[in-house]
């Protein structure tokens, strides 16, 4: 059984196994855990009817069928497009019902009005020892803590300036991890990125990792150098980032 505290690198399919299934689809969180991933990272929109469900982008137009802005969309109207493969857009509450009950589950909250809705879910499914809501977003994050005072909070980080904030929003959200982009390596350089990374954990959090690309993980044997410096990997091919993982010792 998966736990966010083991002794060992835990790796989320990004979106699903998306390397291989259509992003945030059913179809690629249950691959990934076949795959033998720990769990999955999704996005969470809310629509007009206030239904949470799992989209990344503010429209449906790249991913699926048809073109909208979810939070402009009932669920009835959302459930008509077609994300490849057979796949349709899921709500939240139809992947706690499909995913085995000790799968880890990263929800991202794309979307303040979310926050809400999200955790009404995670809280019907009695899944708050299993479930950490990131964001970059700080007020999800605010509004998350603000609701729940047990779920394990993660901050995305996508530029430099919120770095310095880090030790000042851990006691006030108390975060349980930072979410590092593999794009710092190329964007600050790896000695920086290294002082980085151990800085976090010097303050007693986890580091979770995750990329636009997964090649940023492989290229110079970047994951390699980071080694003793992440907890979570958060990867779009989980089945190649798994048999990595082995062959450096950590899982």
């Amino acid at each position: 059984m998966a736990s966010w505290e083991e002794n060992r690198a835990l790796v989320l399919g990004h979106r699903g196994f998306m390397s291989r299934y259509p992003e945030n689809s059913i179809l690629a969180f249950v691959e990934a855990i076949n795959a033998g991933a720990d769990g999955i990272e999704l996005d969470v929109w809310l629509t007009r009817d206030g239904k949470a469900v799992i989209m990344h982008d503010e429209s449906i137009d790249r991913t699926s069928s048809l073109n909208g802005h979810q939070k402009e969309m009932t669920l009835e109207e959302l459930k008509k497009a077609n994300l490849g493969m057979g796949q349709n857009i899921p709500t939240l509450e139809e992947v706690f019902e499909v995913l085995p009950g000790d799968a880890l589950i990263n929800i991202e909250i794309k979307d303040v009005d979310a926050v809400e809705e999200s955790l009404r879910v995670v809280e019907e499914f009695n899944a708050l020892d299993r479930v950490m809501i990131s964001s970059f977003e700080l007020e999800a994050l605010r509004k998350t803590r603000r609701l729940n005072d047990k779920i394990r909070i993660g901050l995305l980080i996508d530029n430099e300036k919120v770095v310095p904030k880090i030790p000042q929003l851990k006691e006030e959200l108390k975060l349980w991890s930072v979410n590092v982009p593999m794009e710092a390596i190329p964007l600050i350089g790896l000695e920086k990125t290294l002082q980085a990374l151990r800085w976090m954990r010097s303050l007693g959090l986890r580091v979770a990792l995750w990329t636009e690309n997964d090649i940023l993980f492989y290229k110079n044997n970047n994951l390699t150098k980071l080694k003793s410096l992440f907890d979570v990997v958060i990867a779009n091919d989980v089945e190649r980032m798994i048999k990595y993982l082995k062959e450096l010792g950590l899982r």
